[in-house]
């Protein structure tokens, strides 16, 4: 996402709890894709969190702690949840349901002050970082907050290849995240990188 973001000719801001772990990321990313380098950031949590609008992109178990530990500089701030809870079996992807429905919907809790919309769960990474890919998206985002939805479809519309389409309030989220599981298990299955792409819209 990063690398799509800076194609567009946004900063990025790479945050981790540890800043030399984020300044690693960011060189390694400046290495793949020289032409964008003086584009990306690396700096710790608190760091990142200063960003206009911030996209939480850890594992999914470690989402809500990352967040909450960031409740006071995140407060009035659009803040996009693109965390899946899912757990692999054999070849298959599930998806497990957390206790408020969604991994989005728990981001919402612990930030009670932000403006929380869930966005970007059935893209594959390596198609996202390889400019070169071709890669044609869906991106649904819902939200309960008008300005966090508008905020998110603008910076999707602003990455090459990607679709941002309306898909309600953050209730939706439960169903958005759970279907994340039958796209990677398409994908283990046939070998593929599949994308969501929605006709008739």
């Amino acid at each position: 996402m990063a690398v799509r973001l800076a194609e567009a000719g946004i900063r990025v801001t790479v945050g981790s709890r540890d800043a030399e772990r984020a300044a690693q990321i960011v060189r390694e990313m400046g290495e793949k894709v020289p032409s964008l380098a003086s584009l990306f950031e690396g700096t710790d949590n608190t760091g990142a969190s200063a960003a206009d609008l911030v996209v939480v992109a850890t594992p999914w178990d470690s989402v809500v702690p990352t967040v909450r530990a960031l409740r006071e500089p995140l407060a009035g701030k659009v803040v996009v949840s693109m965390a899946n809870a899912l757990v692999k079996e054999g070849r298959e992807m599930l998806a497990l349901i957390p206790p408020r429905g969604s991994m989005a919907a728990a981001v919402q809790a612990a930030l009670p002050s932000s403006l929380v919309a869930a966005a970007f769960h059935h893209l594959p990474a390596s198609e996202m970082e390889n400019l070169e890919s071709g890669l044609e998206a869906d991106v649904l985002v819902c939200s309960d907050h008008s300005k966090a939805k508008a905020a998110t479809v603008d910076m999707i519309e602003q990455m090459r290849g990607l679709r941002p389409l309306d898909a309600g309030s953050l209730n939706q989220a439960a169903a958005i995240e759970a279907f994340t599981a039958v796209c990677i298990t398409l994908n283990i299955r046939h070998k593929a990188h599949s994308t969501l792409r929605l006709a008739g819209i």
